[in-house]
């Protein structure tokens, strides 16, 4: 499998969930070696892995979640209710971007195999958070204790279906079938590696010569017809959609009148039809509608005006900005068009695109001004959500607003669903009304495999939970064989 290096194909830090800084762009990876608690099913329905249900007692502050009995982490450990308490406390105490913001007490056991998450208050989204946080893949405790965490993160024990072979960071991974895997039968594949490629161009390439069965989210629109004339070819709808994040704690996106500027100065349906082909939906707000509380229009919302850009930047004292992206084969063309635009409008306007980790880099440095990024999971709380890119507390936000931070806690404190739709909806105009960043439209992918290979989220589809859907590496297989 073909991962591209600016985004899941770069692992620096490692594939320990509690330490790895690109842990969602890692799922696959992170999937493949440590199985997950729950996985999101159609109509967002959670299917039982390693976990077998939940439950949640009347008080709506106590989740116990059940684990399947008899299963062994590859180290032949049992994978057990300490071992996932472990897990949990390690990884909420973790800094990583994918720690789920539990309001956690305590955690405890109740025998061998129930978890009992105790809560300082209700939380809807607790478990659909588990589709894109670290909480969901649980590491042996013993491997950990005896390799320490810098040995681990490079040759990490779990009880998914593979286990490590080899390990060459943002390079290549090697895997194989996990003997003691609990699903009869399971994995169909002996060995799996995902190896990093540069671009979508360069995947077709190297697909073409043979050897490769798989490349996950290609992004060209214009490469999907070359690729389907060799290879299955899957339309992986996205529950994210691109955002132009604003660093409103530094000039010149402190000024409103400067955040106005960039909305006014976006014209999203003609960067959608030009390079995209009119392929996505053109949205106002922070999902996607394959994603829980879709809002494609939201009121009052800034759209395209030239003049009244150009006097937003008049009314700014001009605007100088530096606008960054995450690499991959499709955002360096995104960027030229918004610098076009923008320059249109009198701004001055430069623009770089880095690979995740430097990304990460400059977010956490603070000095960023702008950058073109995603937005969404299939519950905004979880993940990649609004959370994460306009909480005060989270340092991939360029927002710092107690109010809207309280609309955010809110809509997660209430469990019944159309409040929670209403809280978002409000959420979504305020961000609107302070022209905080604006959205363009979700990011498609495509999912790539040989003929005679198929497999859950590689050649038929399942939901996304994040910016991409679960592969489900241990019913992937030959068809031929």
């Amino acid at each position: 499998m073909l991962e591209e290096t600016g985004l899941t194909g770069a692992w620096p830090t490692g594939l320990d969930p509690a330490t790895d800084a690109s842990g969602s762009a890692n799922q696959s990876y992170l999937d493949a070696i440590y199985g997950n608690l729950f996985e999101l099913g159609a109509n967002g329905q959670t299917i039982d892995d390693l976990a077998t249900g939940y439950t949640i007692a009347a008080d709506d502050k106590t989740v116990t979640i059940e684990l399947r009995h008899g299963v062994t982490f590859s180290d032949g450990t049992p994978f057990n209710a300490a071992a996932v308490a472990f897990n949990f406390k390690r990884d909420l105490a973790a800094p990583v971007g994918d720690t789920p913001k539990w309001p956690v007490s305590s955690i405890t056991t109740s025998g061998s195999y129930d978890v009992v998450i105790h809560l300082t208050q209700p939380y809807a989204p607790l478990i659909n958070t588990f589709h894109d946080a670290n909480v969901n893949w649980i590491v042996s405790p013993t491997a950990l204790s005896k390799m320490g965490e810098n040995a681990f993160k490079l040759a990490p024990v779990g009880a998914g279906p593979f286990t490590v072979v080899s390990d060459t960071v943002s390079s290549e991974l090697a895997l194989k079938k996990n003997p003691r895997y609990w699903a009869p039968g399971e994995p169909y594949l002996n060995t799996l590696t995902f190896k990093s490629v540069a671009s979508d161009e360069a995947a077709l390439e190297t697909m073409q010569a043979g050897g490769v069965q798989g490349y996950e989210g290609m992004q060209t629109p214009q490469l999907v017809s070359a690729f389907s004339q060799q290879f299955n070819v899957l339309d992986v709808p996205s529950t994210s959609p691109y955002v132009i994040q604003l660093n409103t704690a530094v000039a010149p996106f402190s000024n409103l009148a400067a955040r106005e500027a960039v909305y006014y100065a976006t014209d999203v349906p003609v960067i959608d039809q030009k390079l995209f082909g009119n392929l996505h939906p053109v949205t106002e707000g922070f999902t996607a509608p394959n994603g829980l509380f879709y809002q494609q229009d939201v009121p009052g919302y800034r759209t395209y005006n030239l003049a009244k850009a150009q006097a937003a930047v008049k009314a700014a004292g001009g605007v100088t900005v530096d606008l960054m992206a995450t690499q991959s084969s499709v955002t360096q063309t995104v960027l030229e068009a918004l610098q076009t635009m923008w320059q249109a409008a009198g701004m001055k306007v430069t623009i770089h695109v880095d690979q995740l980790p430097s990304v990460i880099q400059q977010f956490e440095s603070k000095t960023w001004e702008a950058s073109l990024q995603t937005a969404g999971a299939f519950d905004p709380a979880a993940g990649l959500g609004v959370n994460f890119r306009f909480g005060s507390a989270s340092i991939f936000s360029g927002v710092h607003d107690p109010a809207l931070d309280k609309i955010f806690a809110n809509a997660t404190s209430t469990l019944n669903t159309s409040s929670r739709q209403t809280l978002y909806d409000q959420a979504a105009e305020y961000i609107s009304q302070n022209a905080y960043a604006p959205f363009l439209f979700p990011v498609n992918g495509w999912n790539i495999a040989a003929k005679d290979v198929a497999g859950p989220g590689l050649t038929t589809l399942i939901p996304a939970s994040a910016v991409r859907p679960e592969i489900l590496w241990a019913q992937v297989g030959f068809t031929s064989k």
